[in-house]
């Protein structure tokens, strides 16, 4: 509350007078208040993001582990399927070199 009323203070001040541009200390305590309340409107806007992320995170990370799983379970059937490709290739080619014969 009290930053608020310091905030008004300074606006007020700013509109109604000459100080902010006259008086060089009453302008840096305004500057002052105006980038104090800057920075904790950033803080709590930071906070806020951290927070979301956080619940986010969890659920991102086991997606990501799920399809590395998958991910690694494909590989073993595309190898395993290599394999028998390579043995049924080395089938057709002794039959093929058969029937030349």
């Amino acid at each position: 509350m009290e930053k608020k009323v310091m905030v008004r203070l300074c606006a007020k001040i700013v509109a109604e007078t000459d100080l902010y541009k006259t008086d060089k200390e009453v302008q840096n305590l305004i500057d002052w208040v105006c980038l104090s309340e800057q920075i904790k409107k950033n803080n709590n806007t930071i906070r806020n993001l951290t927070g979301e992320y956080k619940k986010i995170e969890p659920d991102c990370r086991e997606g990501v582990r799920a399809q590395l799983e998958r991910m690694k379970e494909l590989c073993k059937e595309r190898n395993n399927l290599y394999e028998k490709q390579n043995g049924l290739n080395e089938q057709k080619w002794k039959i093929e070199k058969s029937l030349e014969r």
